[in-house]
C-alpha cells in the first residue's frame, strides 16, 4: 500500500538542511552537453512543406547533462565537482567557461581527440518547443579516457559524500565505469559514499546495487517490460526494480502526478507535485538528481530528500527552457 505525504515536514527544519546544502560534497559523473536555444516567433506555415516558419529572436547556450546537474547543485550553494568528457572544440571550451563562471573546478573534464562535443538545439516558439536537432557521437569513450575519469574519481573519493550518474546514453557511462566506481566506493576506508542515479533506458543493468536509481514512468515501464497506468502497476514496477538491481530506494518521478519512493525494506511513498503549472519539462530530472543527492549528503532520510527535490522539481517546470532553483526561492516555496 501506498503511504502519500502531502509535504507534511516541519518547514523550518527543511529548510535547515538547505543552509547545509553549502558544505555537501557532490561529485557528478556522467555525459557533458551544451543545450542550445533558438527563441523565436511563429505566423506562418512554409510554403514548400507543411511546417511552421520561425521568426528567429534569440539564441542562448546553457549547461546540459551533466554540466547542468552540477549548475543545479552549485545554484542550490555547493561546489560540486564534474567527472566527464568533451571534444577538442570550441564548444567543449566554452563549456569549461561557464563552468568556471559558477565556480565549479574542472579537473575532472577530459578532452577525447576525434570527439565532438555533444550539442542539443531545441527551436521553441511561443513557450512550445517545435523540434530539437542533436550533434554528437554516441559510441563508448576511448579505454584511455576511462582509465583517466576513474583515476581522478579514485583520487576525489574520500572528499565527497555523493556521487550522481548522469546518464545521457553518450559513452561516458560504461559496464567497466560503474564496476571500477563500485569497487573504488567498497574499498574506501570512509567506504560512506552514496551512489545516486538518473538512469538511461537500455544501461539499467549498469546500476546493480545503487543507493538510489531515480527513473521517469517511461523509463521505469520499459526496464520492467509494461506500462505504468496506475497503482498497482506502479508498485509491480517499483518493487522489480528494487529486487532486479539490488538498490536501495527507487525514486519514480510521475510528472504531474509527483513522484513515489519505494525503500527496500517495504515502505512505498508518494509525494504530490508542487507545480502550480508546468511548462517545459526540460531539466526537471537533473534538478530531482541534484537536490535529492544534495539533501542525502546533507544528512536528510530517502523521504525528507524526496520532498526537497519535489519542492525543486516544481519551480523548475514553471519555466520554458533548462532551468536551476536558487537556494533561496527553494526556501520561500517551502515556507512553513
Amino acid at each position: 500500500m501506498i503511504k502519500t505525504i502531502a509535504h507534511n515536514f516541519e518547514g523550518k527544519l527543511l529548510k535547515q538542511y538547505v543552509d547545509r546544502f553549502a558544505q555537501a560534497r557532490v561529485l557528478v559523473i556522467g555525459d557533458i552537453i551544451m543545450d542550445k536555444f533558438v527563441w523565436g516567433d511563429v505566423s506562418r506555415i512554409s510554403p514548400e512543406a507543411p511546417v511552421p516558419v520561425v521568426e528567429v529572436k534569440q539564441e542562448t547556450k546553457m549547461l546540459g547533462g551533466a554540466a547542468n546537474v552540477i549548475r543545479n547543485i552549485a545554484m542550490l550553494g555547493a561546489k560540486p565537482i564534474l567527472c566527464g568528457v568533451i571534444g577538442e572544440d570550441s564548444v567543449g571550451q566554452k563549456i569549461l567557461n561557464k563552468i568556471d563562471q559558477i565556480g565549479c573546478i574542472t579537473d575532472g573534464i577530459i578532452m577525447e581527440q576525434g570527439r565532438p562535443t555533444s550539442v542539443k538545439t531545441r527551436v521553441v516558439a511561443h513557450s512550445q518547443q517545435i523540434v530539437r536537432f542533436d550533434r554528437e557521437i554516441q559510441k563508448d569513450i576511448s579505454t584511455e579516457t576511462i582509465e583517466k575519469l576513474i583515476s581522478f574519481i579514485g583520487k576525489n573519493l574520500n572528499n565527497v559524500e555523493a556521487i550522481v550518474i548522469a546518464d545521457y546514453g553518450k559513452g561516458v557511462i560504461s559496464a567497466r565505469l560503474m564496476r571500477s566506481l563500485r569497487d573504488l566506493v567498497k574499498s574506501d576506508t570512509d567506504g560512506s559514499a552514496i551512489i545516486a542515479v538518473d538512469p538511461k533506458t537500455g544501461k539499467f543493468k549498469y546500476y546493480q546495487g545503487v543507493d538510489v536509481i531515480t527513473p521517469n514512468h517511461h523509463e521505469a515501464g520499459t526496464f520492467c517490460g509494461f506500462k505504468i497506468v496506475d497503482e498497482e502497476s506502479l508498485i509491480r514496477a517499483g518493487r522489480k526494480m528494487l529486487d532486479d538491481l539490488n538498490c536501495r530506494s527507487v525514486l519514480i518521478t510521475q510528472g504531474k502526478d509527483g513522484m513515489t519512493l519505494f525503500e527496500n525494506g517495504g515502505e512505498i511513498t508518494h509525494i504530490p507535485t508542487f507545480a502550480k503549472k508546468v511548462f517545459d519539462v526540460t531539466g526537471a530530472g537533473d534538478t530531482v538528481i541534484g537536490t535529492f543527492s544534495l539533501g542525502l549528503a546533507s544528512g536528510l532520510d530517502l523521504k525528507a530528500a524526496a520532498v526537497l527535490s519535489n519542492f525543486a522539481a516544481g519551480i523548475v517546470v514553471g519555466e520554458v527552457g533548462t532551468s536551476a532553483v536558487k537556494a533561496d526561492d527553494l526556501k520561500k516555496v517551502i515556507g512553513d
